[in-house]
């Protein structure tokens, strides 16, 4: 059948054709009277205005306008849906005698066949208790409900229209149960919320203070029932959503790394070395591919002499640029530190190779050429 829909703005006057323009047509219970047993049950023309989908018709997307009484319903085969089709017709367009005798043929239809398909018989016999509870038939009604509802648990239609019928009757706490069931289903069927008011009153004068006792177990809807789920945004959606998300992490952990960069280069002018170290390894948990920050961290780990810390990040930065200047250069000021002259001798020229008219690489390279000589002279002695 569908499921009850929230309620629509401007639906007080119901359109041509569906289900709310027929309902009121039968006489209607004057204030203070109770539900009527013959005629249109009030809180149904509430539903009809308020919730899309009550009515039989648009269960399955036909209508008076543009119906195709060959399109397919559920799992019935086409003899079985055409009548189902004819008889959402004729209900439409207020023949509810006339669709009942469909729906009867439909669901006797189903038994000779033997069809095996729960949710489009559960919808049959709601259908067709729809049209007992607009003739006035509330038992009928009731007995066809609680059919369908053997059929699928918890089917929002089939326990909305049995409510309807249990209060047109006065009995009041099985009324109560169900529409309570409704709510727990969906929660936005405002005539549901209407009638539990109401019937709340009448319980009260009935039963007095005490009347919640005896009413009978109102059942748990499992969270598999609850239409609140059929709300849920679209995949589409979802995804649309994360990627904003991402890009809003993105940027927020942009603009924090860039801040963390330029404290560290600050730190490094005031020459707050440690402190910088700190600053750039905050950098390299956020954006780990950025070479900048190991070449930029290394000079502050050859201020403080901890070259073999040194000469690590600018092992890392040459993996990612191989052929960047300040990683060789550093790279061979860790490894002077480090009396690896030889080693500190083969960047600085690969830096004057990349660019020959860096000077501080070529008076390096002369001063690490002597202490490589020393070296060499002392290892000889």
């Amino acid at each position: 059948m569908g499921n009850a829909q929230k309620k629509e703005g401007g639906s007080q006057h119901s359109r041509p054709g569906t289900p709310g323009s027929n309902w009121s047509s039968r006489s209607q219970s004057s204030p203070g009277t109770k539900p009527e047993v013959n005629g249109t049950h009030p809180v149904e023309r509430r539903v009809g205005e308020e919730s899309r989908g009550i009515s039989p018709a648009e269960s399955s997307g036909t209508g008076a306008e543009n119906c195709n009484l060959d399109a397919p319903a559920g799992a019935l085969p086409p003899p079985l849906a055409r009548l189902k089709n004819e008889g959402n017709l004729l209900f439409k367009n207020g023949q509810f005698g006339d669709a009942l005798g469909k729906y009867t043929q439909a669901i006797e239809g189903c038994e000779t066949a033997g069809i095996d398909s729960p949710e489009d018989v559960c919808i049959l016999y709601s259908n067709r208790a729809a049209c007992y509870l607009k003739d006035g038939n509330c038992t009928d009604c009731i007995q066809d409900c609680t059919r369908a509802l053997e059929l699928c648990p918890f089917s929002l239609k089939p326990l909305l229209r049995r409510a309807m019928a249990y209060e047109s009757l006065e009995r009041y706490r099985k009324a109560y149960v169900d529409y309570k069931t409704v709510l727990q289903i969906d929660v936005s069927v405002q005539a549901a919320h209407d009638s539990i008011h109401r019937i709340t009153k009448m319980l009260i004068e009935q039963d007095g203070p005490d009347w919640r006792e005896q009413l009978p177990e109102i059942p748990v809807v499992p969270l598999s029932a609850q239409q609140h789920r059929r709300d849920e945004p679209s995949a589409e959606v979802l995804q649309a959503r994360a990627a904003r998300a991402e890009q809003e992490k993105a940027r927020q952990a942009e603009a924090r790394f860039t801040l963390l960069k330029q404290e560290g280069n600050d730190m490094v002018k005031k020459g707050q070395f440690e402190s910088a170290i700190e600053k750039y390894s905050e950098c390299l948990k956020i954006k780990s591919s950025e070479c900048s920050i190991y070449t930029n961290r290394a000079i502050c780990y050859l201020r403080l002499d901890q070259y073999a810390e040194a000469k690590q990040d600018c092992d890392t930065a040459l993996q990612m640029e191989p052929t960047n200047k300040k990683a060789f250069y550093r790279r061979a000021l860790a490894h002077k530190g480090l009396k690896d002259y030889l080693s500190a001798s083969t960047d600085l020229q690969e830096v004057l190779q990349l660019d020959p008219n860096v000077r501080e690489a070529e008076q390096e390279l002369q001063e690490v050429t002597v202490l490589l000589r020393e070296s060499l002279l002392t290892a000889q002695g």
